[in-house]
């Protein structure tokens, strides 16, 4: 974040250089909510959000306002934005999915690729459900990356598939070097395994 503040310093008029920072402070104000003081994975709708850094969750969030009012976009603006939308919400379940699914939407016009139709596929299973979203996710090219695994797995659990829900966190578990990563998706897959 410090280099990040000297390039914003050096490029004041170079939207990106704003934009990269609001992203990292975004980011960055999460991070004591992340894991449980034994080191777990805490997925972001159930982070506890008193636990985020309202300082640097104002001084993103302000950033991204300044982004917005260039009307340059572009993908760390877009990336931040999403971000800033997470942060605003006081509670997971009143995140605004249509506006974090129109901000991927534009992200992927600026910006194409797998892993961002990953990213928007989970929006868009927030807007319009899972089985929506596990046929965009199934068409993806991404068969070496955990997360996409662990999406499909989440979109399988949730339609009620749950062998396959199984089969995809196992993947997704040999896949990752992770160590949080591996026991919150072991679990989840030995709970779906026993339900």
């Amino acid at each position: 974040m410090r280099l990040t503040r000297l390039l914003v310093a050096l490029m004041p008029d170079e939207p990106e250089a704003l934009g990269l920072l609001a992203l990292m402070l975004l980011t960055e104000s999460r991070r004591a909510a992340r894991t449980t003081a034994d080191g777990e994975l805490v997925p972001l709708p159930r982070q506890d959000r008193g636990r985020w850094s309202a300082e640097l969750s104002t001084e993103g969030q302000s950033l991204v306002r300044r982004c917005l009012r260039r009307d340059q976009p572009g993908p760390y603006q877009i990336q931040a934005a999403i971000a800033a939308v997470h942060s605003a919400a006081l509670r997971g379940a009143d995140t605004d999915w249509g506006q974090i699914l129109q901000l991927y939407d534009q992200l992927t016009a600026v910006a194409p690729g797998p892993v961002v139709a990953l990213n928007r596929a989970v929006a868009l299973a927030e807007v319009a459900g899972p089985a929506v979203a596990l046929a965009e996710v199934d068409r993806l090219d991404l068969d070496g990356y955990h997360v996409h695994h662990a999406v499909r797995a989440d979109l399988l659990a949730r339609l009620g598939w749950d062998a396959e829900a199984v089969d995809a966190y196992r993947t997704a578990v040999a896949l990752t070097d992770n160590a949080a990563e591996r026991a919150f998706r072991t679990a989840r897959a030995a709970a779906l395994a026993t339900s």
